[in-house]
């Protein structure tokens, strides 16, 4: 009986896995399955910084050294997360991917994941908190302007359904 939170929690997981891929899967077929523009951008950063993530956490782990592990964890939390979760929003929802606005969103979450996570582990490492900071104030300017992009979308689609009565 100790184990059963942990089937709880494992059900909760497959329910959430499910609905989510229920939902991404019909995206995908619905755009014939390849992604496009800025939502692979986003994908393509969202792998590399996965990718960089994981040899760090090997070299840390190897090492037994794991001083700079916030920086790490902010790189895959930024990077890997985020990235992904903005790439599948945007080939979902083409029409948000449209425009300056998403390409601008792309820069400011690049440059935040390439200032943030090496400025954290100079602070760590006692070498300034500058870079950090800046690295900061970048990604919550790119969260910012995805939520503007994502109301701005939800906007146009609710008039467009309006218009063909939709809604």
């Amino acid at each position: 009986m100790k184990f059963m939170p942990w089937i709880n929690i494992m059900k909760f997981i497959n329910f959430l896995y499910f609905a989510g891929s229920c939902k991404i899967l019909s995206a995908f077929r619905k755009h014939g399955g390849v992604m496009r523009g800025v939502a692979l951008w986003f994908m393509a950063m969202a792998v590399i910084a996965a990718l960089c993530g994981m040899v760090w956490g090997i070299q840390m782990s190897a090492s037994h050294d794991h001083t700079l592990s916030p920086a790490h964890g902010h790189l895959n939390l930024l990077g890997w997360v985020s990235c992904s979760i903005f790439a599948l929003y945007y080939h979902a929802v083409p029409d948000a991917a449209e425009g300056m606005l998403p390409r601008a969103h792309f820069a400011l979450s690049v440059s935040s994941v390439a200032l943030l996570a090496p400025g954290i582990a100079m602070a760590i490492q006692g070498q300034g908190e500058l870079l950090a900071k800046f690295g900061s104030v970048l990604a919550l300017l790119s969260m910012g302007l995805f939520g503007l992009i994502v109301l701005r979308a939800s906007r146009v689609a609710q008039a467009n359904a309006r218009r063909q009565g939709v809604a």
